[in-house]
C-alpha cells in the first residue's frame, strides 16, 4: 500500500495547517486502497509515518462521483469560473448528484462534530451547498469556506441554471474567502443582483434571513520554511543527479513548466512561445531545452483528453522543426512527480513559466521561488494569476500573446545575474512573509470577528498557527 501526496495545489497548502492544529479532514476516498486503510469509523491517521491528524473518508458511488465531480464541478463550475473560453456544460442529473454529494459530506461532518459546537473549514467549489445544510442542522457550527478558484462577474454567472440555490448555500457560511479582493467584489455584486439579500459593499458583508456572511480576500500560500528545508535535503540532491542523467547533462539553458494538464494553464501557447523564441533568436538552438510537466488530470472528460493529444502534437511539431542530432527543444512529461523531484527541476532550471489563462492563485509559482535558495532563476508569470498580485518582481506576461511571452523568455535568458538575484530575493521575501500559516491565522482572525459563542477554542487554534507563522 502506497500513500501519495499530490504534487501541488490545495492538499499541499493545507496539510501543514492540519499537522499544526490536528482535527479531522473529511475527504472523498477515491484511491484503490482507501477502503482497506480505514478503521470501523472510516478514519485513518495521517501522515502514516508520523500521524498528526485524522482523515475521515466519505464514500461516493461511481455514478455520483462521475456526475458531481467530473460533471457539475469540473465541466460546469470550473470553466464557468475561469472564463477559459470553454463552454460550461450543465446537466440536471449532474446538479442532482452535486446535491447528493454535498449531503453525504454534511452527514460525515455532522457525525464528526457530534452535535456540539465546532469550527468547520470547507474547501473549494465542490461544496457550494454544504454550508447551508450544516447550518440548518447544527446552528452551533462556525463555518468558513475558501473558494480556491476565481469568482466570475455577475453577467458570466447568470448562465448557471441553479444560481439562486448555489448562492444561498454559500451564504450559509459565517465567513467566505477568495484569493483576491476582485473575486470578492464579483461575488458581492452577483449576490446583490441575484438574491434577496442586503449587501454592504463597503464592509464586504451580506445579510440574508437575519444571518451575516462576511466575504474576505485571503491570498493562499505555502509552508515556506518547510519547503526550503526539503529543497536543501538529500532527496532533492539525489533527484537532481537523476534529472542530469535523464537530460543527458543539464543543457546550457533549461526552462520548465509544471502544471496539471488543464486547459486553463495555457500550456499550448507556452510551447508556441518557446517555438517563437527559437525562431527569432537562433542562438538558442541546440542550447535551450524546455521541459513541460503535464500531470494527467480529469482524463475522463473529453476536453482534457483532447488537450493531452494537442500537447503531444505541438511537441512533435516543434521538435520536428528545430531538432538537431540528439537535441530536442521540448520534452513533454506526462506523469505524476513527487515534490522532491519537482524541487530538483526548480533548482536546475534557468526559468520557470507559469502562464495560466486564468488562475485563482497558482502555488507552483510560489513553490519555484521557495526552492531557489541560491537566489537565482527567473519566474515568468501570467498577469491573470492571483500570484501576480503579490509576485510583482517576476516577469509578468499576457499568456494570450505568444510574442510577448517569447520576448519575456529572451529577457530571462539574457538577464544579468545581479538582476536575477535582486528579483528572486524580493520574490522570496514575499513568500516567506505571506506563508500558509499567516493565511490560516488571517482566516481565524476573520472568523473571530463574527460573533460566536465558543471563541476561546478558535483563539487557541489561531495562536498555534501564529507561532508556526512566526507572528
Amino acid at each position: 500500500m502506497e500513500c501519495i501526496q499530490p504534487a501541488s495545489g490545495l492538499t499541499v497548502a493545507l496539510d501543514p495547517i492540519m499537522r499544526a492544529t490536528g482535527g479531522v479532514w473529511v475527504a472523498h476516498g477515491s484511491g484503490d486502497a482507501d477502503r482497506v486503510s480505514v478503521d470501523a469509523r472510516d478514519h485513518v491517521a495521517v501522515p502514516p509515518e508520523e500521524p498528526a491528524y485524522t482523515l475521515r473518508r466519505v464514500w461516493l458511488s461511481r455514478e455520483t462521483e462521475e456526475r458531481y465531480y467530473y460533471g457539475l464541478a469540473n465541466e460546469g463550475l470550473w470553466p464557468l469560473c475561469h472564463i477559459a473560453f470553454h463552454r460550461p456544460v450543465f446537466r440536471l442529473r449532474d446538479w442532482e448528484s452535486y446535491r447528493e454529494a454535498n449531503q453525504a459530506f454534511a452527514e460525515a461532518v455532522l457525525e464528526e462534530a457530534g452535535g456540539g459546537p465546532a469550527f468547520v473549514f470547507i474547501q473549494d467549489y465542490h461544496f457550494g451547498l454544504l454550508p447551508r445544510i450544516l447550518k440548518e442542522r447544527n446552528p452551533n457550527l462556525s463555518i468558513a469556506q475558501f473558494w480556491h478558484i476565481p469568482w466570475p462577474n455577475r453577467e458570466t454567472f447568470r448562465v448557471f441554471p441553479w444560481k439562486e440555490e448555489l448562492l444561498d448555500g454559500l451564504l450559509g457560511n459565517d465567513l467566505l474567502g477568495f484569493h483576491l479582493r476582485y473575486h470578492c467584489a464579483n461575488f458581492l455584486e452577483t449576490v446583490d443582483r441575484g438574491l434577496e439579500a442586503m449587501v454592504d459593499t463597503e464592509h464586504a458583508d451580506v445579510w440574508r434571513g437575519g444571518k451575516l456572511t462576511r466575504v474576505r480576500p485571503f491570498p493562499i500560500s505555502i509552508d515556506f520554511e518547510r519547503h526550503v528545508q526539503e529543497a536543501r535535503g538529500v532527496a532533492v540532491a539525489v533527484h537532481t543527479e537523476e534529472w542530469r542523467r535523464e537530460l543527458g547533462g543539464v543543457p546550457r539553458f533549461l526552462g520548465i513548466g509544471i502544471d496539471r494538464a488543464d486547459y486553463t494553464k495555457g500550456i499550448p501557447d507556452r510551447l508556441w512561445a518557446v517555438d517563437r523564441l527559437l525562431e527569432i533568436c537562433p542562438e538558442y538552438r541546440g542550447k535551450l531545452v524546455f521541459l513541460q510537466v503535464a500531470v494527467p488530470s480529469r482524463t475522463r472528460i473529453g476536453e482534457y483528453q483532447r488537450l493531452n493529444q494537442e500537447l503531444e502534437n505541438i511537441t512533435r511539431e516543434i521538435n520536428s522543426r528545430w531538432a538537431s542530432g540528439t537535441w530536442r527543444p521540448v520534452i513533454l512529461c506526462h506523469r505524476h512527480l513527487p515534490q522532491t523531484e519537482l524541487m530538483a527541476l526548480h533548482r536546475l532550471s534557468s526559468f520557470c513559466m507559469v502562464t495560466s489563462l486564468h488562475d485563482g492563485m497558482n502555488l507552483v509559482a510560489k513553490e519555484y521561488v521557495a526552492s531557489r535558495t541560491d537566489e537565482d532563476g527567473v519566474l515568468v508569470l501570467s498577469n491573470f494569476t492571483g500570484a501576480a498580485r503579490e509576485l510583482g518582481s517576476a516577469l509578468l506576461v499576457n499568456p494570450f500573446s505568444v510574442d510577448e511571452m517569447a520576448d519575456a523568455l529572451r529577457r530571462a535568458l539574457t538577464m544579468p545575474r545581479e538582476e536575477r538575484r535582486r528579483r528572486m530575493r524580493a520574490l522570496r521575501r514575499v513568500v516567506r512573509e505571506n506563508n500558509i500559516y499567516s493565511w490560516a491565522v488571517n482566516v481565524m482572525r476573520a472568523i473571530l470577528e463574527v460573533e460566536q459563542p465558543f471563541c476561546a477554542s478558535y483563539e487557541r487554534e489561531r495562536d498555534t498557527l501564529a507561532m508556526a507563522a512566526g507572528l
